[in-house]
């Protein structure tokens, strides 16, 4: 990991995601399913439902990979709780988060 210093408004979301009990006691190794919303418009941006070995490969895969469009009206579910698209951010946002984020640049 990197000793960078964190922007301000990161740390106060990463503080935020901890605060809210569902995210800070998620569990980021247990199997996930990604419903994302439908695009507007036909045959753009079509991602459909998807599982996941891991929730972390899921909120991943919907923070670096899906349209910023479609992760608003997201879905993700693990173990029988559901998260829409601000709690996938939070959980993205997280410093319990274990995957590497990409630099930003």
């Amino acid at each position: 990991m990197s000793s960078a210093p964190v922007p301000s408004g990161l740390r106060r979301a990463r503080a935020a995601a901890t605060a809210d009990p569902r995210i800070a006691s998620f569990d980021y190794a247990s199997a996930a399913e990604l419903f994302p919303t439908r695009s507007r418009r036909p045959g753009r941006n079509r991602i459909g439902y998807r599982r996941f070995a891991r929730a972390d490969e899921a909120v991943r895969f919907a923070m670096e990979d899906v349209p910023p469009e479609l992760l608003a009206g997201a879905c993700l579910e693990v173990d029988e709780q559901r998260y829409d698209g601000d709690d996938i951010r939070r959980l993205y946002e997280s410093e319990r988060y274990p995957l590497r984020r990409p630099a930003r640049g």
